[in-house]
């Protein structure tokens, strides 16, 4: 029998999202891009309901293409707007163009993954909760980091978008101690 995190026994989408990819160390920028978006989509509504949207956000961001999405007009925009296979919240959409602009602008003699991990030490910080509801919604390392975002010029990135942000690439391990997929308890999965 496999033991997964509580929250991610609701439907086969987030048992796959949470077995194949949730607090699996992620690098990619444009990887790292795309998990930043979807915890951006996500505020206020449902994980499954981004789960669901998910292949439409693909498509209407190229496959999260950080040049393409960066030089994305207002026209563009308005366009996905009227998307109804996508979560359309004008703020959100706007804030996807902003932040492929400032990872694709990042100072020469770095990039976004590099300067991310630096926050961690380049190694992921491992919790050790025993239930759900021990995980806090937020931390001082996600507030700091979503205080050095808004300076660079991220959008959407409050401190609880960001911690979410950081389980789901990895920069914070947060599975519950008894879940297959916590690493004390790897195997072949």
């Amino acid at each position: 029998m496999v033991t997964r995190c509580s929250w991610a026994n609701g439907s086969p989408s987030l048992q796959h999202y949470h077995d194949t990819e949730w607090g699996r160390p992620v690098h990619d920028n444009r990887q790292l891009f795309e998990l930043l978006c979807m915890e951006t989509y996500q505020a206020g509504l449902s994980w499954q309901t981004v789960l669901n949207k998910r292949a439409a956000f693909h498509r209407a961001f190229a496959d999260y293409d950080l040049a393409q999405v960066a030089v994305m007009t207002p026209t563009d925009l308005e366009r996905l707007r009227h998307d109804e296979s996508i979560i359309r919240n004008r703020l959100k959409l706007a804030a996807t163009v902003t932040n492929a602009q400032v990872i694709l602008h990042w100072p020469a003699g770095s990039d976004f993954s590099t300067w991310l991990w630096a926050f961690v030490g380049g190694r992921p910080i491992r919790h050790h909760w025993t239930q759900t509801d021990q995980i806090p919604p937020t931390t001082d390392l996600a507030q700091h980091i979503s205080r050095e975002m808004k300076k660079r010029g991220f959008k959407f990135v409050g401190p609880t978008t960001v911690y979410s942000f950081l389980q789901a690439a990895g920069l914070v391990n947060d599975h519950l101690i008894s879940c297959d997929w916590a690493p004390e308890n790897q195997r072949a999965n």
